[in-house]
């Protein structure tokens, strides 16, 4: 009985010595993870992912290495994030474009082909005239363009079809008019367009207000509102469409952080939880309230959500302005 007994001990013991290591979770991260940005380095995606990388390798332990992948309006950077091993260590921010490229036929890439993880941060277009300009607040400009005739005022902000267009094209269509009716010029981005603006070459331009400060702070640029839910605290005295013109119509350029589909849960969990601290540290906070980017958090469900919102808001709004192809 007892021979029997110690041998059975050790035939459990031996099982349970076998199993253990098929039962062991490695740890993660157990080296370096590639973060992938789709636009270039200097930028304010740049810059957010680089402040997000540095507090998330003090948070993980390990090294988040920015990678800058650029090219095809955001296309190749995207697609890099997608296609990556899901695995957790190449991951990426992914940026509002991913609701708009397929609309263009740019991509069969959406916003299904990721496992996402957080949104970080949104910047909602405000609406600025020149210092100069006779239009003191956002609803004698919406008079103004709504008794214009098409094409006679000129607006700008980003490319055809980019982000600050959709926002200006959505905006005309919450007020009865075509998405047209304001002229678009297209340009290289927000700050060429701001210099435009100060210039005199077009009357408005729809950009976030951060891209616009510079131009504001030196006194050649005012922005009349904003298209969003509420002010930004940065920005308190711009107040909403809503506030102004009673439009409830709001949209933005937003920014998160996602991985390729398929992602094992335990994975994405953490890096949810790591990227939520990140989000309330103080160090975060005062590199976005420097800067002016607005501070909106959503974790994996909160950023699945988003998405969606935006690309049915932005799908309209390029249905509106002849964008869509196929």
């Amino acid at each position: 009985m007892n021979t029997f007994t110690r041998r059975g001990a050790l035939g459990v013991a031996a099982v349970v010595g076998l199993a253990r290591p098929a039962l062991a979770q490695p740890r993660y991260p157990a080296r370096p993870v590639q973060v992938i940005v789709p636009w270039g380095a200097g930028g304010g995606t740049d810059a957010t992912a680089r402040i997000v990388a540095t507090l998330l390798e003090r948070e993980m332990g390990q090294p988040f290495n920015v990678v800058n992948r650029t090219g095809g309006s955001g296309v190749v950077g995207h697609s890099a994030i997608a296609q990556a091993a899901p695995d957790g260590y190449t991951i990426g921010m992914i940026t509002v474009e991913i609701c708009m490229m397929h609309w263009q036929g740019l991509t069969e890439l959406k916003r299904t082909s990721y496992t996402p993880l957080a949104l970080m941060n949104e910047d909602p277009p405000g609406v600025q005239v020149n210092a100069s300009s006779p239009y003191r607040d956002i609803k004698a400009l919406a008079d103004a363009i709504k008794a214009s005739r098409p094409g006679q005022f000129k607006a700008s902000g980003t490319g055809q079809g980019g982000i600050w267009h959709l926002a200006l094209a959505g905006w005309l269509v919450a007020m009865g008019l075509r998405a047209d009716h304001v002229r678009w010029v297209p340009s290289n981005g927000a700050a060429p367009a701001m210099q435009d603006l100060a210039a005199g070459g077009v009357d408005l331009v729809t950009c976030s207000v951060p891209e616009a400060r510079a131009i504001i702070d030196a006194g050649r640029a005012r922005s009349l509102a904003i298209m969003a839910p509420q002010r930004n605290p940065q920005f308190a005295s711009v107040p909403t469409l809503n506030e102004t013109l009673g439009i409830n119509y709001s949209v933005g350029a937003w920014r998160g952080m996602a991985a390729p589909l398929n992602l094992p849960a335990p994975i994405a969990q953490q890096l949810t939880a790591a990227m939520q601290k990140v989000w309330n540290s103080q160090e975060f906070k005062d590199f976005m309230n420097a800067r002016g980017f607005g501070m909106v958090w959503g974790d994996a469900e909160g950023l699945a959500k988003h998405m969606e919102q935006t690309d049915t808001t932005l799908g309209t709004a390029m249905r509106d302005a002849g964008l869509v192809r196929g």
